[in-house]
């Protein structure tokens, strides 16, 4: 009895012994998992701490950034105003200034992420080739609003025919000039295109000629009819002296002597005194005895036996 007692003893024992072993092994097993899983996760919320931080501080640059940005170029244009620069380069200048500042407030957001300056400029390199050549045309723009400047063909406020169109420019923008047109129109043309093509240009000069042209029958006596629209031109003072006024027979028609009127004037008045020649010669050459020609044709029949 007291032999089989002490096998059951032993056995216990040794029961309880692998028993241990095992629970050993299994919490040596199973600590670094937890351990590697601790760490992980203590090691990815640092990381999106620091990176929420880093987020929040960039976004705040972007933020205040692009506020001095409008500040400064409200302020630049104080001072543009106050020197009197052209509002032509005064609008490019504030464009230019307002863009540059961006990209560098938005470059230095991207340093706060943690980005590489140099990967990242040589990456915007590469990216800028490729949309260069998917957008030559507005680098195109962008040169033309530049020679725009250089050259300066027209200014705000002048009156211009530009590719084809009749307006008045009330902005020099980077890439596109803005006409507005007599019934109130607005046209945006790329200044690739401008810059292409041929620019008539109405109010440059001080002053203009206007030209008047206008039939007088056969048979009267033109030295008198001139001496007449001489008078008329004499009693408007928008019309300048100096050049002075010229009159001349332009061609023979075939009901009427053409007649051409040209006279000088400043170039804020040419319509003025376009307006005022043809109301008073309308007016004027009927009652001192020039009245004005229809159209006719003389007909002649030929009887034949």
């Amino acid at each position: 009895m007291e032999e089989d007692s002490i096998a059951v003893e032993v056995q216990d024992t040794t029961q309880s012994q692998i028993s241990t072993q095992i629970q050993a092994i299994t919490d040596v097993v199973q600590d670094p998992m937890q351990l590697l899983t601790v760490d992980l996760w203590k090691s990815a919320m640092d990381y999106l701490l620091k990176f929420g931080v880093s987020l929040l501080v960039a976004a705040t640059i972007i933020i205040v950034g692009f506020w001095l940005a409008k500040r400064l170029k409200r302020t630049l244009r104080t001072v543009l105003e106050k020197r009197d620069i052209d509002p032509s380069v005064r609008t490019f200048i504030l464009d230019f200034v307002s863009w540059v500042f961006r990209i560098l407030v938005i470059i230095t957001a991207l340093a706060k992420l943690g980005i590489e300056m140099t990967s990242f400029l040589a990456l915007l390199g590469a990216a800028g080739f490729a949309i260069g050549m998917a957008f030559s045309g507005a680098l195109g723009n962008f040169a033309g609003g530049i020679l725009l400047l250089v050259l300066r063909p027209y200014r705000v406020g002048d009156v211009v025919i530009a590719k084809g169109e009749l307006g008045k420019v009330t902005d020099i923008q980077l890439f596109n000039t803005v006409l507005l047109t007599f019934d109130n129109k607005t046209i945006i043309i790329p200044n690739g295109e401008v810059i292409k093509d041929s620019i008539t240009n109405f109010t440059k000069q001080d002053i203009r000629r206007v030209d008047f042209d206008f039939g007088l029958s056969y048979g009267h006596d033109f030295e008198a009819a001139k001496e007449v629209i001489f008078d008329l031109c004499s009693k408007n003072e928008m019309i300048l002296k100096e050049p002075e006024p010229f009159v001349g027979v332009k061609s023979l028609g075939d009901s009427a002597v053409d007649i051409t009127c040209r006279v000088w004037t400043s170039t804020e008045h040419y319509w003025t005194v376009y307006y005022y020649l043809s109301e008073t010669i309308y007016k004027e050459m009927p009652e001192r005895g020039f009245p004005f020609p229809f159209p006719q044709m003389d007909v002649h029949l030929k009887k034949e036996n």
